[in-house]
């Protein structure tokens, strides 16, 4: 062959072949923007096919062979319910908020806590002996009767006073409604007295509490005699109390009368110190370095750079029947933290030394999710008299709520007044009834009392020695009596000295930090997917496309199938026709049926240029042929 003819027919291959390149352009530019597959078939197909994740193009490469298709297909559905179980032990791990405890230990200047010391000492019979004379004289009787012990009286009025008519005021009147009885533990409780030895194996003791119409009754009964003396004495103590007008003016004594010196750092304290405030059952309280002044810190540790008290201890003044113990009361708080002397208060022995080292703790808590823990308070239902302490407040509200008054050893609350018998007859019924359900959670308090989030305490560490040596009490008895102008009867037990300081300049700090963050959430889910599948966030948005995809191909099959149940329905009927076989004219009457005139439809045949495809040019046709 030529080579003239050879190039003519290379050049014609090539004007053909772009030629066929321009029509299958043309042909991709008249696509839709969107398509779909058309069945469930095609989408799978294509899908693993085309998609990053292993083992999903084992489903159709090898459909064939049928035993391989189903092994593979067993194979990677298992992983991934195995992968998505891995999930769900993730999201529930994350989901439980768990914490990491943090341990730090610091070394800085220490803020010194705030230290209250109470006499221990209740009212003294000097303020109050006219309130009490009656009260004394009744609970000495009851003595008598249960337990034949007579107690030496301090004679008085007591037996004119008895003579008279018992008023519905006065104490009598109200302690017969209130008796102080035993019963036996086996049988049902007996309003009368009986005199045989009270035995605590066979008999209980307690006394008697009823409601404004005395139908509903009941015994307050104690194991221990003396608690059950103790506390019904205190219980017409207290509505004493509430009669009194400003019960804390009677008995404000001298801050030197109780404290004979006091020394923080090597410095004598002074009255701008401390604060004052009345205990029922404590006495005269001192609360020091309270926050109302500058607040004291301190640099170094060790005994000479904290706080020494020395304090009277005397007990001569004592009221017997209410008071069981001598010395001191002491507690340790925040100044944030109001003194709850029954809480977290130790007692100090008169005649001794007592050395308390202190190691001071802050534990701070996630909030939110992580746990109940409340920042301020600000946040709870109840008035908040403290860092941990919300249940008495509350408990305080219910009881003015639903005894008509509040309980004396809580903090009043606003608008109430203090129970007392002869204004509210039957608030005892009511509070000890109100005490047990606050005690099995009946009232739901501690469902309020939510945890702190940031809580700083003190390690207390105690130490003791008899203070004054034998030489030496002589000397410093003299002086002190000499100092403070009062005279100490008894040497060894008059005074008690209290030294509080840090033990050591370190000071711990738990704090907690999430164990199970969004990222580590994350990155777990990753590794996860890597190990089932070893694919890639992009192998996500596969499966998304896929479950698209798969949406849409319903919707398009679903609207094709309405539509096609749709088409017969709307065809128009066909015209009624008759028969004439004898090709008989018909009648033009009023009977005649109606005549259709049928008319030829014509349709023009498509020119082949309609059919072509878009764009088809003719000149490539002819070329192609």
């Amino acid at each position: 062959v030529p080579v003239g003819e050879r190039l003519r027919k290379c050049k014609q291959e090539a004007e053909k072949q772009q030629k066929v390149e321009e029509v299958a352009e043309k042909l991709e530019e008249c696509e839709d923007l969107i398509e779909f597959h058309k069945s469930y078939h095609e989408l799978f197909q294509f899908f693993c096919n085309n998609t990053t994740i292993h083992g999903a193009i084992r489903l159709v490469c090898s459909k064939r062979n049928k035993m391989k298709t189903a092994f593979w297909s067993v194979l990677f559905f298992l992983t991934f319910g195995l992968m998505y179980w891995q999930f769900g032990i993730l999201y529930r791990q994350y989901f439980s908020f768990p914490v990491n405890l943090n341990l730090n230990l610091s070394s800085d200047r220490l803020t010194f806590p705030a230290v209250t010391l109470c006499t221990l000492n209740p009212y003294r019979y000097s303020a109050v002996q006219k309130q009490l004379d009656e009260l004394d004289h009744i609970t000495h009787q009851t003595l008598l009767d249960l337990y034949n012990y007579n107690m030496s009286l301090v004679q008085s009025n007591w037996a004119a006073q008895s003579t008279r008519k018992r008023s519905p005021r006065s104490l009598s009147h109200h302690v017969q409604r209130h008796p102080l009885r035993r019963h036996k533990r086996d049988e049902p409780a007996s309003l009368k007295g009986n005199s045989p030895p009270v035995d605590k194996n066979d008999w209980k003791i307690g006394f008697i509490l009823c409601n404004e119409t005395n139908e509903d009754c009941f015994h307050q009964t104690y194991s221990s005699g003396v608690d059950a003396v103790r506390e019904w004495y205190s219980f017409h103590y207290i509505n004493i109390l509430a009669r009194i007008p400003n019960t804390k003016a009677l008995d404000e004594s001298n801050f030197e009368n109780f404290i004979y010196a006091c020394r923080f750092n090597e410095a004598t304290c002074d009255k701008a110190n401390y604060t004052h405030f009345h205990h029922p059952i404590y006495g005269n309280c001192y609360t020091f370095n309270d926050g109302n002044s500058s607040l004291w810190t301190s640099s170094l540790p060790g005994i000479n750079n904290g706080l020494s008290l020395l304090v009277r201890t005397e007990q001569n003044d004592y009221i017997p029947l209410l008071s069981t113990v001598t010395g001191a009361r002491v507690m340790v708080h925040e100044q944030n933290e109001p003194a709850f002397m029954d809480d977290g208060g130790f007692n100090v022995r008169p005649g001794m030394e007592t050395s308390i080292s202190m190691r001071k703790e802050t534990t701070m808590r996630l909030g939110g999710s992580y746990s109940d823990c409340t920042e301020d308070g600000s946040d709870v239902p109840v008035q908040n008299l403290g860092s941990h302490v919300f249940s008495g407040p509350d408990y305080a509200g219910i009881m003015v709520e639903r005894c008509g008054c509040a309980y004396y050893f809580y903090p009043l609350p606003s608008g109430a007044e203090y129970c007392d018998y002869t204004k509210h007859i039957a608030w005892g019924h009511c509070y000890y009834k109100l005490q047990v359900e606050f005690k099995s959670n009946v009232l739901g308090c501690f469902s309020k009392c939510r945890k702190p989030c940031e809580v700083t305490e003190y390690q207390l560490s105690a130490g003791h020695s008899h203070w004054l040596s034998t030489v030496s009490e002589d000397w410093v008895s003299h002086m002190l009596s000499q100092q403070n102008k009062y005279n100490i009867t008894s040497k060894r037990n008059g005074v008690a000295k209290v030294n509080i300081f840090f033990e050591e300049w370190k000071y711990k700090t738990n704090g907690e930090s999430p164990a199970f963050t969004v990222v580590t959430l994350l990155s777990q889910l990753g590794n996860q997917w890597s190990l089932w599948f070893g694919s890639s966030v992009l192998s996500v948005v596969e499966l998304a496309e896929l479950i698209l995809d798969f949406i849409a191909i319903t919707f398009i099959l679903s609207f094709r199938w309405l539509r096609s149940r749709q088409l017969p329905a709307s065809a128009v009927p066909p015209q009624g026709a008759h028969d004439n076989t004898a090709f008989q004219p018909e009648s033009s009457g009023p009977s005649a049926l109606p005549r259709s005139t049928v008319k030829a439809v014509v349709t023009t045949l498509p020119s082949y240029n309609s059919l072509e495809l878009c764009g088809w040019d003719r000149d490539a046709e002819i070329g192609l042929e």
